[in-house]
Order: C-alpha cells, then structure tokens, then sequence
C-alpha cells in the first residue's frame, strides 16, 4: 500500500494565490497531459492545478484508468488539463489498457508534464517512459513531488539522470511550488495549440448501468476512440 497521502489529509488546503481555475470560454486551447508511473501524484496535483477536488485520489494503483480532460486557466491563459492513469511498461491486462490511455495523452498533448516521486529517485518505469516521451518530440515538464520541504527540494538532483533537464521540486499535496509550475507550463504553449473550448463549455452526458453492461463500449463506440478503458474486471 503507497504512503501517497489522500484527500483525508488536513494538510490539503487551497489558496487563490497558487490554483488555477476552471473555465469554459471558447477559442483554441493547449492541452497538458499529467503522465507518470503509478501512485505518484498525478491526481493530486490535477486537483492542486484546478482548485477543486475534481480527480479521485486513494492511495492504491489503478483508480484513474480513462485519460480525463478538465478545462483549466492560469495567468489569463485557458488550457485542457488531462489526468492519465500509471504508466507501466511491464502491465498486462487492464493495467496495459490504463498505459495504452497515458500514452495516447502523451502522443496528443501540447505540453507533457512527467510527474516522478522524489522521494524514491529515479525508477526503470521512469526510463522507460522517458523513451516514449522523447519520441513524441513535446515539450515535458519533468516534476518532482513530494518534495515538502528545502531539504527535500535539495534532494531532487538523481532525477537529472532521466536527460529530461532540471527537475522542477513541488508538493502537489500542500501546494508547494504550483503557481511556478504553473507559469512554467503556460511559458510551453505553443502558439499553435490543438486542442478547442466550446463557447457554451461541454455537453455532459452520463452512462450509467451496473457493472460490465458495456459502458466504457457505448462511450468509445460515440467517441470514435479508445477513450475509455474496456476490461472484463468490474470497476
């Protein structure tokens, strides 16, 4: 079980100063891609960037499995904040399916923000997705969380080791750092971006059914995509 703290935490607390917020205006819009191996702080800090408690977080692999699309803005600049599921490169059944997801943000994101524990150092799955992430040819973001302290920001010089350039330390959790990464990830915006925000915001439609009646199906089959995750475990 990851020690990644979850939404019981009193530390969680927002503050204006440091959290971007929602908003459905139209236009053109980048999109971000949060991506990482599992039970690093994906979710967290999707949650930090927004303001709100938008993306679940428990402290067990596999809760995200969809590549998830929020519309956020920071700084008068709109943006399209996707959270993936963990990335790993040795998953098979539906954990492969939740890595096909990541790697699709990957391949159709703007800007991609690698999240790494700093606390564990660099991994094989941090590598191996790094491989990836270079071929997509994006600009990455390479984040390192959990880093709630100066000793612990000091701390983050191994990551360098993954060739991504210098790790940028933040604590998704206390918001330690974000309004920097925030304003680091909008200097990445290409002056081309491919994703759109509709004028009125998005049309929500839910599909609701018990378990295993062919949701996720329906919902690729309108999509025209592998949107969501399809797997024979409920859930």
């Amino acid at each position: 079980m990851s020690d990644e703290p979850t939404w019981a935490d009193d530390d969680f607390e927002f503050d204006g100063d440091d959290l971007a917020e929602t908003s459905q205006d139209r236009g053109p819009v980048p999109t971000v891609a949060v991506v990482g191996r599992p039970n690093v702080g994906k979710s967290t800090l999707v949650n930090r960037i927004l303001g709100r408690r938008a993306a679940v977080v428990q402290d067990e692999p596999g809760v995200t499995r969809d590549r998830i699309a929020y519309d956020a803005e920071w700084s008068g600049k709109q943006f399209s904040l996707v959270d993936t599921g963990g990335w790993d490169p040795d998953a098979d059944g539906m954990a492969k399916a939740i890595a096909f997801q990541a790697e699709l943000a990957m391949r159709t994101a703007d800007v991609i923000v690698f999240v790494v524990d700093s606390r564990v150092g660099p991994t094989d799955a941090d590598e191996a997705a790094v491989r990836i992430l270079r071929s997509t040819r994006k600009p990455v973001i390479l984040v390192a969380n959990k880093a709630d302290s100066e000793r612990q920001e000091a701390e983050v010089h191994d990551l360098w080791s993954l060739g991504l350039g210098e790790p940028f330390p933040i604590s998704a959790l206390h918001g330690r750092n974000s309004g920097d990464l925030l304003d680091k990830i909008i200097w990445a915006f290409p002056e081309e971006p491919t994703g759109k925000l509709k004028e009125r915001g998005p049309r929500r439609i839910a599909l609701v059914g018990r378990p295993n009646v062919g949701k996720s199906s329906l919902l690729n089959r309108i999509a025209g995509e592998d949107r969501a995750v399809v797997d024979n475990v409920a859930g």
